[in-house]
């Protein structure tokens, strides 16, 4: 009988954990409250997620930007379940461009300018401008043929330092050159897309261990 006692004890406990989990999942509709919902459930996996309609092509990720803020899907495998709930939806401008970096640490700027120019002109003469810009430039994305992929104003400071490249009025596939001569680097840049609004969808994400 006091087995019997104790094993009803532990299922009417584990009930009433989900269900009070269950309900303060209810509560949340936006990203404060979920913010709230993560410092007072700090189970490994519970987290914060935005997913990008450009970058994020999944099943999973289709399957949410489908969702109305508030809105709930579920994942289970043998060992744990899932929910993503959905706390915000947002249309936020991107930018895209290819671009050369030239570095004049060892370089007069004079030379770096008139090497550019032949860059320039080696494009305008039929050179593929990814071609060019492994080649040549030193940044990180050069072997991605200097494509920056979709960022946003916020995010423009990891290709141009302090130089908001946003506020550029230029048309898609325009060439020009951009100077950041505090710190010594010089741009060739490829208009290569006009600004797009891109949808995300921000998510909190709960994990469940099964008994």
């Amino acid at each position: 009988m006091k087995r019997f006692l104790l094993v009803f004890t532990l299922i009417a406990t584990t009930l009433n954990a989900q269900e009070e989990n269950l309900n303060d999942l209810n509560l949340i509709n936006d990203t404060a409250s979920a913010e709230e919902y993560l410092k007072n459930n700090k189970t490994k996996g519970n987290k914060l997620i935005t997913f990008n309609e450009e970058k994020h092509k999944t099943t999973l990720a289709t399957d949410l930007f489908k969702l109305s803020v508030g809105g709930k899907t579920t994942t289970e495998n043998n060992y744990e379940k899932t929910t993503y709930k959905v706390v915000e939806k947002t249309s936020i401008t991107h930018y895209r461009l290819s671009y050369i970096l030239l570095d004049s640490k060892n370089t007069d700027v004079s030379k770096i300018n008139a090497f550019r120019d032949r860059i320039i002109t080696t494009y305008n003469n039929g050179s593929p401008f990814d071609f060019l810009a492994k080649k040549y430039s030193v940044a990180d994305n050069a072997r991605r043929g200097g494509d920056t992929g979709w960022f946003t104003k916020n995010e423009a400071s990891m290709f141009f330092n302090n130089i908001d490249i946003t506020k550029t009025n230029y048309s898609e596939n325009d060439i020009f050159t951009l100077d950041d001569d505090e710190n010594g680097l010089y741009y060739i840049i490829l208009n290569t897309y006009q600004p797009k609004e891109i949808k995300e969808v921000k998510v909190l994400k709960i994990v469940e261990l099964k008994d």
